[in-house]
């Protein structure tokens, strides 16, 4: 069975969405951030040397990082939630899964992270919410209206992508003046599957 080292409010919820649509077999070994701190326990290092969530255990093999994880489970299951080889919506999944945490994430957590400091970085501040803007404007002309980011069908780059939309919506300015964004992610948020991972992974609030 695989085994799944959960840490609250993090990208591992996404991992644990995924395995619900994929109607896989599952345990959970949780983590609970320091209250004061906001970082992961240092008993995380005893599964991986980073001491970061997620990781994944399976048999022998212990995996992290939210994209490999993602396309390894995929893969793993004969490669249901992946477009089909050699189609345009086969490009879009793999453009997506990445953009996820390799262009939109990086501001968002840069905005986090100065919202920390203080005054003294607000020019860097700033610019971290034109990128996000920017990142925002360019979603919301790409994604269809009812559609999702591989083409018509669901898959495993709508799990990546939530996060940082759900990040977004936390602290990244993604509301009402964003309408497809938004009812994309409202419509995420009520698959069974990710409401099933809610439940097994228990709350889940992204940090403000």
């Amino acid at each position: 069975m695989i085994e799944v080292h959960h840490l609250n409010n993090s990208r591992s919820q996404r991992v644990l969405w995924l395995l619900e649509e994929l109607g896989l077999d599952y345990g959970i070994v949780a983590y609970a951030r320091d209250p004061v701190t906001m970082l992961a326990p240092a008993a995380l290092k005893a599964v991986h040397p980073l001491g970061k969530s997620p990781v994944i255990r399976d048999g022998t093999l212990t995996l992290a990082e939210s994209g490999a994880i993602i396309e390894y489970l995929v893969e793993r299951e004969g490669g249901k939630l992946r477009p089909e080889a050699g189609t345009p919506a086969r490009l879009r999944y793999l453009y997506w899964l990445h953009f996820a945490e390799g262009s939109a994430m990086t501001p968002l957590l840069l905005k986090l992270y100065l919202s920390r400091v203080g005054p003294a970085a607000a020019a860097v501040m700033e610019r971290a919410e034109a990128q996000i803007a920017s990142i925002l404007s360019y979603l919301e002309a790409e994604l269809a209206p009812g559609g999702h980011f591989a083409g018509g069908e669901f898959s495993a780059a709508d799990i990546q992508m939530t996060f940082p939309l759900e990040a977004a919506a936390a602290r990244g300015g993604l509301d009402g003046s964003y309408p497809r964004l938004s009812e994309y992610l409202q419509r995420m948020q009520s698959r069974p599957g990710y409401r099933r991972a809610i439940e097994r992974g228990g709350p889940y609030a992204l940090l403000r």
